[in-house]
């Protein structure tokens, strides 16, 4: 896996400054500009398309928090491909009740109860994020050993935003 922080001379940060991101982007936007090596071989030439790609990649992942936070932790070995990750049973009874009226909802529509539901689901996915960015905010902060400990927390706080995007696109599918 491609070490975009390094690619663009940044240390690992949740939050690096957006400025410098595009700032890199752009540079090595202008560097590995394929046109610039047309007349180098073609193993010059892959290289640089490589380079190019490379540097696209890192800007999409670097520009966007939720990508920047699935790579941070993929990047850290936390998260694992078709990983069958356990969310605590606390969160899981509350999803429980959403889950239910969802499912009532799927048989009896009522607009209001739906917007209820809904508004109920925003304020939980408000409190996660508001975690997400106290969490990633300290973790710039911490030394090595403190980072492990906040990187399993991240990765909690991210499966249950993953779950609760779920329930939000089966809500929508309701509308």
């Amino acid at each position: 896996m491609t070490d975009y922080f390094a690619f663009y001379g940044l240390p690992l940060s949740f939050n690096p400054d957006m400025a410098v991101v595009k700032q890199q982007f752009y540079a090595l936007s202008k560097k590995y500009h394929p046109d610039f090596y047309i007349n180098e071989n073609q193993e010059k030439q892959a290289e640089v398309l490589e380079l190019s790609t490379v540097n696209n990649k890192a800007y999409q992942v670097l520009s966007d928090p939720q990508k920047r936070l699935h790579y941070i932790l993929e990047f850290q070995g936390i998260l694992k491909e078709g990983e069958n990750y356990a969310l605590p049973q606390s969160f899981l009874m509350e999803m429980m009740e959403v889950n239910e009226a969802l499912m009532d909802l799927q048989f009896e529509p009522d607009a209001t109860r739906l917007a209820a539901l809904k508004t109920e689901v925003a304020t939980i996915e408000q409190g996660i994020a508001a975690e997400i960015l106290k969490q990633t905010t300290l973790f710039d902060n911490l030394n090595a050993v403190a980072q492990d400990d906040s990187l399993l927390v991240i990765k909690d706080l991210y499966y249950r935003n993953k779950y609760l995007i779920r329930i939000r696109e089966s809500m929508d599918k309701l509308s």
